[in-house]
């Protein structure tokens, strides 16, 4: 029985500042802020340890976890389930993604977070243990369990938080993302009540290995190509709701253009990434065959994304808008990098999972200073703001060359391998779908150079630029943007040996 504790105490690491947050009073908002911050800082540290540690060449669970826990009782029998953490090379970077948002999201919310900082930066932490248990747990249950725990403190700081029409953006997450998890708890009691395994590593061994009984037609246990056909494409619902991929994707438009900036920062950075994760994890990895049969759907449902999105960024007269249809098409590049089924494509999967994370969160937090600054997002009254805010201006332009992809930039890297991956298999889809990469640089230049260039209007010359507690995650992050761009080896060599036991399954 495994026991190392390192990813219980990084998952919960957050507990700390939950503790601290609960005996501060409210009156103290300086106190509740910097708690809220420096709360979010343990984690960065432990994830980073984790990644210095992380062993390349091995394709199985590092800093495994596997403890009894409880049992649940079926007719005359006790099943036994395990508390179950580990990470591999396809969950490690996530984990290292939602600290570093974590961080980002947390000074988000000392910055623009106006009321009720007590009550905000709680359901925050709560929050982030789910973020953080989502991408270490090794366990149906468990995973089901933290990434519950995204969501309805989500909800709560969408409403609570939010703008005008915050309620009905809160309502509209927590409906569309409910039926997601209603789909995906279905799903898992079912794979419980034909294998009889909620830990990750036995229901893969169990439907993919050819000599195991859920495998051989003539044993009782036999699970059909229909059945895992059923699993997978509920899955993929459930999946395609939380990525998202359209046309299930309109919660995310409302609640991007209605929710407090830390949400839109963890929710673009983080909780949509859950989505291409679970694809990647339960769909790729428990039905490779069904996969494969359905790779080409998949490629489809990737240039409908790609294409779709950028063209609705295009015409949108709304920066926040903007952005959100500009997430809706690189999800769809995630989506070409899994359809792919090879090495390359999912690596390309991965690096736009990460790169995305970053960059979107990137150009939320920049909206939102401009916001504040403002008080518009819209681009028919902005403009000319570089010649007041030079920084902003300056970051603003450079994280939007990361999205379009620049060489030198995380977005290059991850566009290139996503798009390689699929040209080897399906040429003609990846040959329409890198028309998005004209149309992104089209519509983030338009939304860039209307914001930030061009005469600027006598009410915008006195704005302040980017204050110090600003500009420092914006420095960071950007830092990692370009880290990743030049050198993509710090991403790509931890999940080769992951990836590489993956392909076999599926025959890429």
């Amino acid at each position: 029985m495994e026991n190392n504790m390192f990813l219980t105490l990084l998952t919960f690491s957050p507990v700390i500042g939950l503790v601290l947050l609960a005996f501060i009073p409210r009156a103290q908002v300086g106190a509740l802020k910097l708690i809220g911050i420096l709360a979010t800082i343990p984690p960065i540290i432990m994830s980073l340890m984790m990644y210095a540690g992380f062993d390349y060449t091995q394709p199985g669970l590092q800093y495994a976890q596997n403890v009894s826990w409880f049992s649940i009782p079926v007719d005359q029998m006790a099943f036994p389930v395990a508390y179950q953490l580990g990470v591999d090379g396809l969950s490690m970077p996530l984990v290292l993604l939602a600290s570093i948002i974590g961080f980002f999201a947390a000074i988000a919310g000392a910055v623009f977070i106006k009321k009720r900082w007590k009550e905000f930066f709680i359901l925050f932490m709560i929050m982030l243990i789910g973020m953080l248990g989502v991408f270490t747990s090794q366990n149906l249950f468990l995973f089901f369990i933290f990434f519950e725990m995204t969501l309805i403190p989500m909800f709560f700081i969408m409403g609570i938080w939010g703008f005008e029409q915050r309620e009905k953006a809160a309502m509209k997450f927590l409906l569309y993302n409910g039926v997601g998890s209603a789909i995906m708890l279905i799903v898992f009691v079912a794979l419980f009540m034909n294998v009889w395994s909620l830990s990750f590593v036995e229901i893969k061994e169990a439907l993919t290995n050819p000599i195991s009984p859920f495998n051989i037609q003539e044993s009782p246990s036999y699970i059909t190509a229909g059945t895992r056909l059923g699993f997978f494409i509920a899955l993929l619902i459930a999946f395609a709701i939380k990525m998202p991929i359209a046309p299930l994707h309109t919660w995310m438009v409302t609640a991007y253009r209605e929710s407090p900036a830390p949400a839109v920062l963890v929710s673009s950075g983080v909780l949509i990434k859950i989505g291409a994760y679970g694809l990647l994890r339960f769909n790729v990895g428990f039905f490779p065959e069904a996969a494969q049969q359905l790779a080409g759907f998949l490629a489809a449902l990737g240039v409908i994304n790609i294409i779709y999105g950028a063209l609705l960024a295009l015409v949108q007269k709304n920066l926040k808008l903007v952005l959100a249809y500009s997430s809706l098409s690189h999800m769809g590049i995630v989506l070409l990098g899994v359809a792919a089924m090879n090495t390359v494509g999912f690596q390309g999967a991965i690096f736009q999972m990460v790169s995305h994370g970053l960059v979107a969160a990137l150009l939320f937090f920049i909206v939102s200073v401009i916001f504040e600054r403002t008080s518009t997002d819209e681009l028919s009254d902005l403009g000319g703001l570089a010649k007041s805010m030079p920084f902003l201006g300056g970051i603003f332009l450079t994280a939007a060359m990361a999205s379009a992809g620049l060489p030198g930039m995380s977005g290059f890297i991850s566009e290139f391998t996503a798009f390689l991956g699929l040209f080897k298999e399906m040429p003609v889809l990846a040959a329409i779908g890198t028309l998005g990469i004209i149309f992104t640089a089209v519509y983030l230049l338009r939304a860039v150079l209307g914001t930030t260039y061009g005469p600027t209007p006598e009410r915008w010359l006195k704005l302040a630029d980017v204050q110090p507690l600003e500009a420092l995650p914006m420095i960071i992050v950007l830092g990692f943007i370009v880290l990743i761009g030049v050198y993509p080896s710090v991403l790509s060599e931890p999940m080769q040996a992951t990836l590489q036991n993956i392909v076999p399954r599926i025959g890429g």
